[in-house]
């Protein structure tokens, strides 16, 4: 118990060491045409943070440069193949995702800025409307969450809305789901006792176990992240983090990931989605 708080202790210490100072002044465009919002006022809902930050502010130079253009953004591949994909004829209903959205992808722009949603009194995240539609239109086979045909789907949808502000609704239906997010957020998880808050909110822009911590925002997601060389769910993302706590985390795809997703969603309220970025 002793090793387990001391141990703690030295990454919390680390994380407050002010090795870097902060989000960089660097302009976020792509392509040279669109212009991304990487740092907006606080939504009136957060009380520990005046100023949003995109994650793509706390990266490197290195890192930053492959976003901004699509030649160099190596998540451009993934969804290229979605974009196949998207075309061609799955299941035992002989269609495709083009059979119904004959207008192609673009078709959902402003969709992922809204997202995750209630729809029939459930909430649902993008990887849940993307399987639904398979089993009951296509007749087709569930994408594994975290695969990277799943991925890449979300990322195609997600592009559609690159630039938007994200908007996601935080009363009236999703007021619950919100609710247990934020709970989640601030609980403190595993041998090390870490919640969220820890690092994005109290620690950003310093640095702990040799990563310079960001706000935590997912407005870039799906990200490609360098260092696993593909495109990174949200929830993955969020196993990743409570398992660094050495907790035994929720399942992706879990009512759990769900609620937490629509919270540090709505943390980002005003920033520009980016999907997909590139991180570290």
């Amino acid at each position: 118990m002793k090793k387990t708080i001391a141990l703690g202790s030295v990454i919390l210490g680390i994380a407050a060491a002010p090795l870097v100072a902060g989000p960089d002044d660097d302009a976020l465009v792509i392509n040279d045409e669109l212009e991304m919002v990487t740092e907006a006022a606080a939504p009136e809902h957060l009380e520990g943070i005046r100023t949003i930050y995109s994650g793509w502010r706390f990266r490197t130079d290195e890192t930053q440069s492959l976003q901004l253009d699509d030649f160099d953004n190596p998540a451009m591949l993934t969804v290229d193949a979605a974009l196949e994909a998207f075309n061609t004829v799955d299941g035992t209903e002989g269609k495709s995702c083009a059979s119904c959205h004959t207008g192609g992808p673009e078709e959902f722009a402003g969709l992922t800025a809204s997202m995750p949603k209630v729809i029939d009194g459930k909430l649902v995240v993008m990887e849940d409307l993307i399987n639904n539609h398979r089993a009951e239109v296509m007749g087709a086979e569930p994408l594994k969450w975290s695969g990277q045909e799943m991925q890449g789907m979300v990322a195609l949808i997600g592009l559609q809305s690159r630039g938007m502000p994200v908007n996601v609704k935080i009363d009236g239906e999703a007021a619950p789901f919100w609710e247990q997010g934020k709970e989640m957020y601030y609980t403190r998880y595993g041998q090390l006792e870490m919640s969220c808050a820890n690092c994005h909110e109290d620690n950003y822009g310093n640095m702990i176990r040799a990563d310079h911590l960001s706000q935590g925002q997912i407005n870039g997601f799906p990200t490609y992240r360098l260092k696993q060389a593909r495109l990174i769910s949200k929830h993955n993302r969020f196993r990743g983090c409570i398992r660094d706590t050495r907790a035994e985390t929720f399942a992706e795809g879990s009512d759990e990931f769900r609620a937490l997703e629509l919270y540090v969603q709505s943390r980002g309220n005003g920033l520009s989605v980016e999907t997909p970025a590139v991180r570290q």
